[in-house]
């Protein structure tokens, strides 16, 4: 299965998230590849803790390099491997193959041609053979990256074959983003029109995920007056009404991700050490991730409402 992860504003933990989503995955048996689309900042290595890859592969090996025809194919981080954090360098028993697709050291954007979608559509085939799940992440807003691969998945062969996360955080703001990211001019289902998908069926198979959200009945609210919380309360309220509002409610959500301190300073995958015996994340946010992990694979939760 392809799934392709976007956001229409920078800062909605897109990268992050997805990036825990498929490590839980991988542990729980599935191989997955975390293929780094967002061409202006393939920054993805930093979070699997591959220190010669932090900002994309030296090697002109990466995937800008693949796609503009340079290589006849991309490099694959074996993250079990590769990792320099010392808690993933050992493959657990039972888990799956966790693998990263870097873009390139000081790649960029690049506007798509015939060849580079031919050469797009062909990845595409060869990672749906290879691994369980393959998660694709796209620059933010609307990018080449995005042009690209609905050109590449307009495909017949790509019919149902593919799921669509869009990520914002749990502001007026980035929801209102998230709405126009979807449903604006030039947006995801326009672009996906012009390159002929059926946006009826595209709708379908896209969600939103809401991050760093701030549950007012949380316990560790604890230390907050009662004019706070009321106003937290007022304001989730408020946030709800203007999802609903710009179509990107309850029926659209896949899941959500609480607000988790490790996640605000640094930008990581969550192990269950840094749960369990660190004590520096909480159990919400991970168990956030698996089951948006497990959602994300479960037919049931794409089921138009």
């Amino acid at each position: 299965m392809l799934v392709f992860a976007t956001s229409d504003k920078g800062g909605t933990g897109r990268s992050v998230t997805s990036s825990n989503i498929m490590y839980r995955r991988a542990l729980h048996g599935s191989d997955v590849c975390y293929a780094d689309f967002d061409f202006g900042s393939p920054t993805a290595g930093s979070i699997f803790d591959v220190d010669n890859a932090l900002r994309g592969t030296p090697d002109s090996d990466g995937l800008h390099s693949y796609l503009q025809g340079i290589r006849s194919e991309a490099r694959k981080i074996e993250v079990w491997k590769e990792s320099d954090r010392h808690s993933l360098r050992r493959r657990p028993a039972l888990a799956g193959r966790l693998v990263l697709l870097p873009g390139d050291l000081g790649g960029a954007e690049f506007a798509a041609t015939a060849e580079i979608v031919d050469r797009c559509a062909r990845l595409f085939r060869d990672l749906e053979e290879e691994f369980d799940l393959t998660l694709v992440d796209l620059s933010a807003g609307r990018s080449y990256a995005t042009g690209i691969v609905l050109a590449a998945t307009a495909r017949p062969e790509f019919a149902g074959r593919f799921r669509w996360i869009v990520y914002h955080r749990w502001t007026r703001q980035h929801v209102l983003a998230a709405a126009n990211l979807i449903y604006g001019h030039q947006g995801i289902l326009e672009t996906a029109r012009d390159c002929g998908h059926d946006p009826v069926e595209l709708k379908a198979a896209l969600r939103t995920v809401r991050t760093a959200v701030v549950d007012p009945e949380r316990d560790e609210l604890g230390g907050l007056s009662e004019a706070q919380i009321a106003w937290l309360r007022a304001s989730n309220r408020g946030l709800r009404e203007l999802a609903t509002t710009e179509r990107v409610g309850r029926t659209m959500l896949l899941g959500s991700v609480p607000l988790d301190p490790v996640l605000q300073w640094r930008e990581q995958l969550i192990s269950d050490n840094d749960v369990l015996d660190r004590g520096i994340a909480n159990e919400a946010t991970v168990k956030a991730f698996e089951s948006l992990g497990k959602r994300l694979v479960t037919d049931e939760a794409w089921e138009t409402l």
